[in-house]
């Protein structure tokens, strides 16, 4: 299947390094928008839609293939042989964070670093490990997305958003999720909220920066924390924000942060 039907990739910018957006669970490129013309104007872009979400090709969803996000970090790397020039600058949002991990595993020459906003390895406790959630609560919260889709992302939108001073990014959000096919949404739920990524975390080598909110329902402070512990080569920089989806309620301190981490790259 042509990669670019699979995952309705968009190419803008000129640059001889390639920065490649990936968005999170429920969402789709479009929530790039307020940070990608900033970095347009030196480098080339490539945004796409993960398999499932956004403007995807329907026919591509292989239960099997995306029954781990190991599926999506193969996708990526094909995205970044047919699409990408030079070296990759990789900036996931939330479980796409995971997803690009495990690709600078498989192909850790591809990338010059990887920009990782809102990430978590494994969403749920673990002795001393805070995931943020019970592994009752996950259950819970899988049991709803597979009963209610659509009640369940009405009701944690504007959750998982924050920023209550700005009620129309939870709209958005809102039908973000409401747009993605229920089956789908289901399984990658489940794919989600079930992974557990923290031993691959010493496996990558290539540059890190975490971005974390300093209020963050889905991925709280103490995961940042974490993972600064036991990724090699990482940053960590917290912004000021509540909400999981900083590139959109507070996109000039998430810039920030991201030219930040890249212009320490350069010294």
């Amino acid at each position: 299947m042509d990669i670019q039907k699979r995952n309705n990739v968009r190419v803008s910018g000129n640059g001889d390094v390639t920065m490649v957006f990936a968005h999170g669970f429920g969402c789709d490129q479009n929530m790039w928008r307020l940070l990608v013309p900033d970095f347009e104007k030196r480098f080339r872009v490539v945004t796409f839609d993960l398999v499932g979400s956004g403007g995807f090709d329907l026919s591509a969803y292989d239960k099997t293939k995306y029954g781990s996000l190991h599926g999506y970090a193969t996708d990526l790397l094909e995205i970044i042989d047919q699409h990408a020039s030079g070296p990759v600058i990789f900036v996931g949002h939330s479980v796409s964070a995971m997803i690009g991990l495990l690709a600078t595993i498989e192909a850790p020459d591809r990338f010059l670093a990887q920009l990782m906003i809102g990430p978590s390895p494994c969403y749920v406790n673990d002795g001393d490990y805070i995931g943020g959630f019970e592994r009752e609560d996950v259950d819970d919260l899988l049991s709803t997305v597979e009963s209610n889709f659509l009640g369940w992302s009405s009701a944690m939108a504007p959750a998982i958003m924050g920023s209550p001073e700005q009620p129309e990014l939870a709209v958005e959000l809102t039908n973000s999720f409401c747009r993605t096919d229920p089956d789908i949404a289901k399984h990658f739920a489940r794919v989600t909220f079930l992974s557990d990524h923290r031993d691959d975390l010493p496996k990558s080598h290539v540059p890190a920066l975490i971005v974390q909110c300093s209020d963050n329902l889905i991925a709280p402070l103490a995961v940042g924390e974490y993972m600064h512990r036991f990724l090699p080569r990482s940053t960590l920089s917290v912004i000021d924000n509540v909400g999981h989806c900083p590139h959109l309620s507070s996109p000039s301190a998430s810039t920030a942060a991201m030219e930040g981490f890249l212009a320490s790259l350069e010294r």
